[in-house]
């Protein structure tokens, strides 16, 4: 951290753009860390507190419009290799596509203090085709908030933040051993996660000549197809495979107490 703040010091505003701008396009940078940076430099006077600013609210606006772009012409595709670094990647789309059907567009708004939820918003956003300025004008609060939120947090307590450190630089070696530790035991915790939930990686799957075979035989009462793409890509007028019906992915728990027991039950999604 001490590395982080001195080099603030020294290259200023195109550290802090580059970071924030970092983070809004997933990679794993600190810009809430470069924006109390940036906060605690203004109150010292090295650099210009409305500046800092406009370069975070701007470098978060350009992330995420070009993170829109993607999610809107590659649709779950980016969001599905944004969750590979999930435990459950299905899970991770799904969090993110339900803070849109319970809060709507608004989760824009407030989707950038939420880990995870940050990096889904703009690209699901965009594959659910929201509109461009009204996107913009959205993300453009949610950042103008965020950065507001982090730079007041160094400009007010630049004063502790000097005292922090000050504490790093003293004790320097102490903290590197300390972050390698954590960083090995976090490490280990994730690996430890992916073979404890590897089972769920794998879905069957059922060729769809397969299923048409099975639905035109003399067991077809046995078969059940469900529908359940998520919300953005379903609404009440949308075509379904004949004789399918609707389940809610974001209501589950009540959906799956609907559900025949003596069916052979066949999904699908977007």
């Amino acid at each position: 951290m001490t590395d982080l703040f001195a080099l603030i010091a020294h290259h200023g505003y195109l550290v802090v753009f580059l970071l924030v701008l970092a983070e809004a396009v997933d990679l794993p940078l600190p810009a809430a860390l470069a924006l109390v940076a940036g906060g605690s430099a203004a109150a010292s006077g090295t650099l210009s507190l409305p500046l800092v600013f406009t370069l975070g609210v701007m470098a978060l606006l350009l992330g995420d419009s070009l993170m829109y772009v993607l999610g809107r012409y590659t649709g779950w595709a980016l969001l599905g290799l944004l969750c590979k670094i999930s435990v459950n990647p299905e899970t991770c789309i799904l969090r993110s596509a339900e803070l849109f059907y319970k809060r709507g567009k608004k989760t824009l708004l407030f989707a950038k203090f939420i880990p995870g939820i940050n990096t889904m918003a703009p690209p699901l956003a965009g594959s659910m085709r929201m509109r461009v300025e009204q996107f913009l004008a959205l993300d453009f609060l949610g950042s103008a908030l965020y950065v507001f939120s982090y730079v007041g947090v160094g400009y007010v307590f630049h004063s502790f933040v000097a005292v922090i450190t000050r504490g790093f630089q003293a004790a320097g070696h102490v903290f590197a051993i300390v972050f390698l530790i954590a960083f090995a035991v976090y490490i280990a915790y994730r690996i430890w996660l992916y073979r404890k939930h590897r089972i769920y990686r794998v879905v069957p799957r059922i060729q769809v000549e397969e299923l048409a075979r099975r639905l035109k035989s003399e067991q077809s009462d046995r078969v059940l197809v469900v529908d359940v793409r998520s919300h953005g890509y379903y609404d009440s007028g949308a075509a379904r495979i004949k004789g399918s019906i609707r389940l809610e992915p974001n209501n589950l728990s009540e959906e799956l107490k609907n559900l025949p027991k003596d069916k052979d039950i066949y999904i699908y999604c977007t």
